[in-house]
């Protein structure tokens, strides 16, 4: 028994240099105490973060910032190895992955409660760009993402005529969803059908790259208790490259939650993310112990819209930006960071798990 115990330890060891706590049979290999905040407790659940104060979180940064390093230390901790990853680096080598199952966060937004993080800088604008590609120009077009909005990292997915074929903006437009959801929304507002899902098996029998991974969102009108009417989102997200991709995801979204609700005349109130799967990829682990020991920045971001404009279809990307984000102050501290993509829908037909660990 002793003898499997050892194999295994040393197999993960070799693809991450750190194994899981439920793996690791002594204490020493797991991460220093040193590398953990006073704010993260071990046995606390992600959804504990909810119960932090406005005090408390203007010294450990954003919301997102105590969500952020609970996530990561629950997915270094806990995480399952996938064994045959569909996945590869750029050099061809299979990305193997740590992943947690049915994860959660929430956000207050009357609160000023946010996603952003100060843990490394984030680039706002790209991603409120992709998301106007998606939503607005409702696009498939990958020279309009450059032209538009600078935007290139799509072109891995071009299917061979300069688009992503029949998925995210082209299932948008195939299926007119943003128009019946700012319909639905002012003409049956206390309805419960609010919903745009991208998952639409019948686009894929058409040429397609990437599936959707942020798939569906859910939205309800709310009456406060305050006499004030708000609108709640809830974003459902089938897998998440937390590292490069977790935070701006939920910020994408969150744009798009004060986007809907200026064109509906409703105040921006509960935003949500629910994940199916979440992943650390095996190169991008030392960045994810180094991202847990930074420092926050304390800060307040908040999104602004051009008050002159409701109409959804009317905002440019310099329509919207995040005040009270000091993106230099954050690079200054909190570098950025560089990350091994891996990518998907590759052939990893005659590689070996085995072979591979015992190089």
């Amino acid at each position: 028994m002793a003898k499997k115990t050892e194999v295994t330890e040393s197999r993960e060891s070799r693809l991450f240099g750190v194994i899981p706590m439920w793996k690791s049979t002594t204490k020493t290999q797991r991460l220093t105490d040193e590398s953990r905040t006073k704010n993260i407790p071990e046995q606390k659940s992600v959804i504990a973060v909810e119960a932090k104060s406005e005090a408390e979180l203007q010294v450990t940064g954003t919301k997102g910032d105590v969500y952020t390093k609970e996530i990561i230390q629950r997915i270094l901790d806990e995480g399952c190895l996938d064994m045959w990853p569909s996945s590869k680096y750029s050099d061809g080598v299979p990305a193997h992955t740590l992943s947690v199952n049915h994860l959660m966060t929430t956000y207050d937004l009357t609160k000023g409660e946010m996603p952003l993080i100060t843990l490394r800088p984030i680039a706002v604008r790209y991603a409120i760009g992709e998301l106007l590609w998606i939503y607005q120009d409702q696009s498939n077009n990958l020279d309009l993402l450059k032209e538009k909005y600078g935007i290139t990292w799509w072109d891995e997915w071009d299917i061979g005529d300069r688009t992503i074929g029949a998925v995210y903006g082209e299932t948008v437009r195939r299926h007119n969803l943003v128009q019946e959801l700012l319909d639905d929304i002012k003409n049956n507002p206390d309805g419960r059908r609010h919903i745009i899902n991208m998952w639409q098996v019948d686009d894929y029998k058409d040429k397609h790259g990437l599936k959707p991974c942020a798939y569906q969102t859910a939205w309800n009108v709310r009456h406060g208790k305050d006499g004030k009417d708000y609108l709640d989102m809830c974003l459902y997200q089938r897998s998440s490259d937390f590292m490069a991709a977790g935070c701006i995801n939920q910020v994408q979204y969150l744009v798009f939650l004060h986007l809907v609700a200026r064109h509906c005349g409703y105040i921006p109130g509960r935003f949500s993310w629910f994940v199916q799967n979440i992943q650390i990829y095996d190169r991008h682990v030392e960045l994810a112990q180094e991202l847990v020991a930074r420092q926050p920045v304390a800060c307040k971001p908040e999104i602004w819209l051009n008050p002159e404009k409701t109409n959804f279809y009317d905002f440019t990307v310099d329509d919207i930006k995040i005040k009270g984000y000091p993106r230099k102050t954050i690079a200054e501290k909190n570098p950025q960071m560089s990350f091994d993509i891996g990518h998907e829908n590759v052939d990893t037909e005659g590689f070996s798990l085995e072979e591979f660990l015992s190089e």
